[in-house]
């Protein structure tokens, strides 16, 4: 309940009227029936933005820091992505990557749509970068279809660290529909499963024109913090 009366009468309205977006490929989303849609991730904003312009529901898996965050703020934002049928999942340890193909199966086996960003974070300088293949190991395990999805324009209002998002006209792209239902029961493949994974990329860059980058955005951005580290180190000596 709270999830409409948030989109049509809430905040909705004020986001596309402050935003915007522009659609294109709106089509290609199933009218009901389950499906995966798998975006690029380039600001908090996506998570706001993307479902405005869907006809249908949608759910994602956000990461458990927006639920357990400190004080009064902490709290309502919890509240917030709580009662916006947002799932929590914890992306640290060994478990964390089986938690979150259990949660998202779940969505899917209700004949829901669920977002998922394969990047597994945002990007921290508006590049693509490779997917993790717990998208694929949903999509094949679940026999769903994979509608990619391009966010344009949003790392521009809201990059990484900017609480005010700028106020500027968005595009959200969705792609054809990819059916992976030759790989059935392959689910356990590792060639596959990043087979799988790489086509979906493939399909989101081709939606969003991003510099790709073949490796995880969060070791890429891991080392730049450590190289950062090590020059402030030398420099205060």
């Amino acid at each position: 309940m709270f999830y409409y009366l948030l989109k049509h009468v809430l905040l909705g309205p004020v986001l596309r009227l402050l935003f915007r977006p522009r659609t294109e490929g709106l089509e290609h989303i199933p009218e009901d029936g389950a499906a995966i849609v798998a975006g690029n991730h380039l600001s908090f904003s996506d998570h706001f933005l993307m479902p405005v312009v869907l006809r249908r529901r949608i759910t994602f898996l956000a990461k458990q820091e927006y639920f357990t965050g400190p004080g009064i703020k902490g709290r309502l934002t919890a509240a917030f992505f709580r009662s916006a049928g947002q799932i929590p999942v914890d992306r640290s340890g060994k478990e964390a990557g089986q938690a979150a193909i259990r949660e998202g199966l779940g969505v899917l086996g209700r004949g829901e749509l669920l977002g998922i960003y394969p990047e597994g974070t945002r990007s921290h300088d508006g590049r693509l970068y490779k997917g993790k293949v717990g998208v694929a190991v949903m999509a094949l395990r679940a026999g769903v279809p994979v509608v990619p999805c391009a966010m344009v324009g949003t790392f521009e209002i809201q990059p990484p660290g900017q609480v005010v998002p700028k106020i500027k006209r968005v595009r959200i792209r969705f792609g054809e529909p990819l059916d992976f239902s030759r790989y059935a029961g392959m689910e356990n493949d590792k060639a596959v499963l990043r087979a799988v994974t790489d086509e979906i990329m493939y399909r989101i860059l081709a939606l969003s024109g991003q510099e790709y980058v073949d490796d995880y955005a969060a070791n890429v951005k891991e080392a730049q913090q450590a190289a950062q580290a090590r020059k402030f180190g030398r420099s205060r000596r």
